[in-house]
């Protein structure tokens, strides 16, 4: 055993190792050239002697790059034995160490312990901190650092500054800007600068941002990135998407990190085109293999409406695949009933192939069973949260609820809800409209108080389902009364839907005249919705000269919506106009007009209905 380890160090070092300079010499050229675990294997030969305060940094280095914690512990032991730690070169190669295996109790030990500190202690102290996610002390291990006189590199207050958009301490971040423009560093590192243009982002400062970004000497693809991100995240779409094209024009190229974060526009933007143009450029540079780029662009096609063999083609030709990828596909193909059913398939498929779902998949099955309405799918998704412990996330909760009422289980919605440990607006809002749906009115309104009662405060969201609920249960005065307490709350605006919602009510109730009213009062442009459900009202309370005006106006507005004119055709009918009847459906066939019939489809008991 003995011979084969030499035989096989003098594989590696071409010569035997006879003296301690030979052994520094190629342990440090082993080193240079990422060759860790061939650096290691000299040390484990030449471990009776005691390793030198010069040889330690490399060693621990690789110890640490071989993620070898057994040696990493030995070299400390060493290190304490030879009296090499009081040496900084040994203790920061230490407290680095320890901060790659994520142990910052004891690289703050070393720390503390050490008798002399030079400026590698306090910044390797201060990244130990930010790469473990202790970003408070990060920063804190910062102000010492400056108290005690030590000057900080650009690329160490580039990384506190990441710690302050952690903490959301901008204005630490502001401060650290200023001491940077007093020592004239932001000349110095493009990264700082970047960083900076980050920070000003992250705190919804894009003015300050843009100030920063414009005076950058150098701008390279990372500053441009972030720039581009940072807009996308302020909601600023235009002016990221112009950044983009501002880059190319200064002859910088994108990389893949860059066509990921502009992806995500195109869907805000609803802009399908941009993505595909995004799509090609990724091909044309080889980035369209790459599993980061297969998400991002499957996610685009699946949100904008992209052809459904495109998402698969993307799917099967990505190199790798992993959760990622997986979910966005499945995400994809449950935006819709008619691809609800692959999604489905690709779960199991993922499932064989090894792949465990999170939460993200399983949000994304939720919502292929509700577009199927499929209840044996749901109870299927929802053994398997149970089975994975998401059963109390948030987002997942309000999914299953939502899923059982579309489905029309409402005792299952009820059990969901009041199982959960947590509930927002939209947990209150789903079950309120569930019942609504169902016709349980009083049910409805009992659970808009409890949800007042309990200090959670109704949005408009919450006002369109319980307005819907009253609606379909007929409480015609609490509907009244509810829509004129959300007219005097400043704090909901309400949207079309609000008023369609009332107006309607107001119709089914035989009260013509008072919805007519608010419909002149309203602040916006009435919808079709509203028209229809007023031409309709006059209709079943014999108001129909009105209903035939209301009806005129509204096939001059949609002279192609078929539905118009059966609409009028109807009240035609219900007033005995039948030559009237006969000249709208005589044009309908002419013009080649056909009115879109609805169904439903609903699965009970594995009983499709």
């Amino acid at each position: 055993m003995h011979h084969q380890l030499i035989k096989r160090l003098t594989s590696i070092t071409g010569s035997s190792l006879s003296s301690s300079s030979q052994v520094k010499s190629r342990v440090k050229d082993l080193v240079s050239k990422g060759l860790y675990d061939q650096a290691l294997l000299i040390y484990k030969y030449k471990q009776l002697h005691h390793p030198t305060p010069s040889i330690l940094p490399s060693l621990i280095k690789a110890s640490f790059y071989a993620q070898n914690q057994h040696v990493a512990l030995q070299l400390h032991c060493a290190s304490l034995k030879t009296a090499a730690h009081f040496e900084p070169i040994v203790s920061n190669s230490l407290i680095t160490m320890y901060a790659k295996f994520s142990h910052v109790q004891c690289a703050r030990k070393v720390f503390d312990k050490m008798p002399q500190r030079d400026n590698i202690t306090w910044s390797s102290m201060v990244n130990c901190y930010t790469q473990n996610g202790y970003y408070t002390e990060s920063l804190q291990m910062f102000k010492d650092m400056y108290v005690q006189g030590f000057a900080a590199k650009p690329e160490l207050i580039a990384s506190v500054l990441s710690a302050c958009v952690r903490t959301g301490d901008f204005g630490v971040g502001r401060e650290i800007h200023a001491l940077v423009v007093v020592n004239g560093w932001m000349e110095e590192s493009v990264f700082l600068s970047t960083a900076l243009v980050d920070l000003y982002l992250r705190c919804h400062e894009s003015l300050m941002a843009f100030q920063v970004f414009e005076r950058m000497e150098v701008k390279n693809e990372v500053s441009w990135t972030a720039m581009i991100s940072g807009c996308a995240t302020c909601k600023n779409y235009g002016i990221a998407l112009d950044c983009f094209r501002a880059m190319q024009v200064e002859g910088i190229k994108p990389n893949r990190v860059t066509l990921v974060a502009i992806l995500p526009l195109c869907i805000e933007l609803g802009c399908l085109r941009h993505g595909k143009e995004i799509h090609s450029f990724a091909f044309r540079h080889g980035f369209n293999y790459e599993i980061r780029m297969s998400s991002a662009l499957i996610h685009m096609y699946g949100k904008c409406g992209g052809s459904l063999r495109t998402i698969q083609l993307i799917f099967e030709r990505s190199t790798t695949k992993d959760v990622v990828i997986w979910s966005s596909i499945i995400a994809s193909y449950s935006q819709s009933e008619d691809s609800a059913e692959e999604a489905i398939k690709v779960f199991h498929q993922m499932q064989i192939e090894g792949f465990q779902p999170n939460y993200v998949t399983l949000l994304a099955m939720i919502s292929a069973c509700t577009a199927l309405r499929s209840v044996s799918h749901g109870r299927g998704v929802h053994g398997f949260i149970l089975k994975y412990g998401l059963v109390s996330h948030l987002l997942v909760g309000n999914s299953l609820l939502n899923m059982y009422s579309k489905c029309g289980c409402l005792v299952d919605s009820s059990k969901i809800f009041r199982e959960m440990s947590t509930r927002d607006n939209f947990s209150w809002s789903t079950l309120i409209g569930a019942n609504g749906l169902h016709g349980q009115g009083k049910e409805a309104l009992q659970l808009f108080l409890e949800m007042q009662e309990r200090g959670v405060e109704p949005d408009a969201v919450t006002f369109v389902a319980i307005l819907s609920a009253c609606n379909h249960a007929g409480l015609v005065e609490e509907g009244k009364n509810l829509f004129n307490k959300a007219l005097k709350d400043e704090k909901i605006p309400l949207s079309m839907e609000h008023y369609a919602c009332h107006i309607d009510l107001l119709g089914r109730a035989g009260e013509v005249e008072e919805a007519c009213e608010v419909v002149s009062r309203m602040p916006m442009k009435p919808s079709m919705r509203i028209w229809s459900s007023l031409v309709s009202a006059c209709k079943a309370h014999a108001r129909l000269e009105v209903a035939e005006i209301l009806a005129h106006q509204l096939v001059k507005i949609e002279p192609e919506n078929a539905a118009n004119y059966t609409l009028l055709s109807m009240v035609y009918a219900e007033s005995g106009n039948w030559v009237g009847v006969e000249q709208v459906r005589k044009f309908m066939r002419t013009e080649g007009l056909r009115k879109s019939y609805g169904y439903s489809r609903i699965e009970l008991e594995n009983e499709e209905l």
